[in-house]
């Protein structure tokens, strides 16, 4: 059979074939009762939109890279399906790269996103090197930094206001009685560690209180099992511990219950950073921050769709409030510690 063309679906409608073209543009400009008239028509005939040649017209591929360093956390799978729905939803399609997250992106993803020839980037959960960002800004390709941060101004990000997270956490432990409270830490070169740290440490200090103990747990389940280990090798032990994240929480928790026999919250308050839907469960009930992922997708497909679209890319940054989430980890502010 031959191929049907768009030029067949505008005969048949009695429009243009540029009417055609706008019909299967999401967004595009078009009448519906002519919008009806083309896909009527497109459907007697059977046609299906050739997106190869469509991008040879455009210039567009109509891809967004997503590279992604770390989908342990379950805060991630939830992160890159509303991403890749919303991108659907919008006329894009989500091509997906995987890399180290404890390393910058090598040159073996960088060659790829420009060989598929990507319209844009977004980098969640994975380091980004300046050569790398340089090169995406030198093949025209935007780039998008989801819950992370680097200090080039001519990058988007979008992220949590994790400093202030970690200021909630650490008002909540001091509220709660808590005197010897501990960290444990994501990957050093993560800013979303550092940045969480940095808020919780100054907290303490305004309440008075320097930080008891901190390890590194490197956002691994093994690693943190270790570093968790290690805070409560020696007496006195923390009588609070804050995690970078939900996932080591939970690694956390495990290792104090069921390998140390300690009671949480009478003997140690455990709280982490993310409400990925583990922090939910029953057998966790994870007192948390929330970071809100509709609101922090909708922001990142705002700014890179209209950085696509735009003849020169404007880089905006943008932090989104957290919320505590107050679970059975740690106690009730006016309940006082075991004995």
């Amino acid at each position: 059979m031959a191929r049907v063309t768009s030029q067949d679906v505008a005969r048949r409608a009695g429009v243009s074939q540029s009417a055609v073209s706008r019909a299967f543009t999401p967004g595009a400009s078009v009448a519906p009762e002519t919008r009806s008239r083309i896909l009527a028509a497109a459907e007697a005939l059977g046609y299906r939109p050739n997106k190869i040649a469509r991008s040879l017209i455009t210039r567009r591929s109509g891809l967004i890279g997503i590279v992604v360093g770390y989908l342990d956390n379950l805060f991630y799978p939830t992160v890159i399906e509303r991403l890749s729905r919303g991108l659907q939803e919008r006329g894009f399609h989500a091509l997906m790269f995987f890399t180290p997250p404890t390393a910058e992106t090598d040159e073996a993803v960088l060659r790829e996103l420009l060989e598929y020839q990507v319209d844009g980037l977004i980098m969640v959960s994975a380091g980004l090197s300046s050569t790398f960002a340089a090169r995406c800004s030198a093949a025209g390709i935007p780039v998008l930094l989801f819950n992370r941060t680097l200090d080039d101004p001519s990058l988007s990000a979008v992220s949590s206001d994790n400093v202030a997270g970690g200021e909630t956490i650490a008002r909540h432990l001091v509220a709660c009685g808590h005197r010897r409270i501990a960290f444990l830490a994501g990957w050093p070169g993560s800013s979303t560690s550092r940045d969480r740290r940095r808020g919780f440490v100054a907290e303490l200090k305004r309440q008075g209180l320097d930080l008891y103990r901190e390890d590194v747990g490197n956002y691994d389940l093994e690693t943190a099992r270790a570093a968790t280990r290690r805070l409560f090798a020696e007496p006195p032990i923390p009588d609070a511990l804050f995690c970078a994240n939900d996932h080591m929480a939970i690694a956390a928790l495990d290792v104090l219950r069921a390998d140390l026999g300690l009671s949480v919250p009478g003997d140690v308050a455990v709280a982490g950073y993310d409400d990925a839907p583990m922090a939910g469960w029953a057998a966790y009930a994870l007192t948390t921050v929330s970071q809100p992922p509709d609101e922090m997708v909708a922001a990142a497909l705002r700014i890179l769709l209209a950085n696509i679209a735009a003849p020169a890319p404007r880089p905006e940054r943008v932090r989104i409030a957290g919320r505590l989430i107050l679970r059975a980890s740690t106690r009730a502010i006016h309940e006082p510690p075991s004995a």
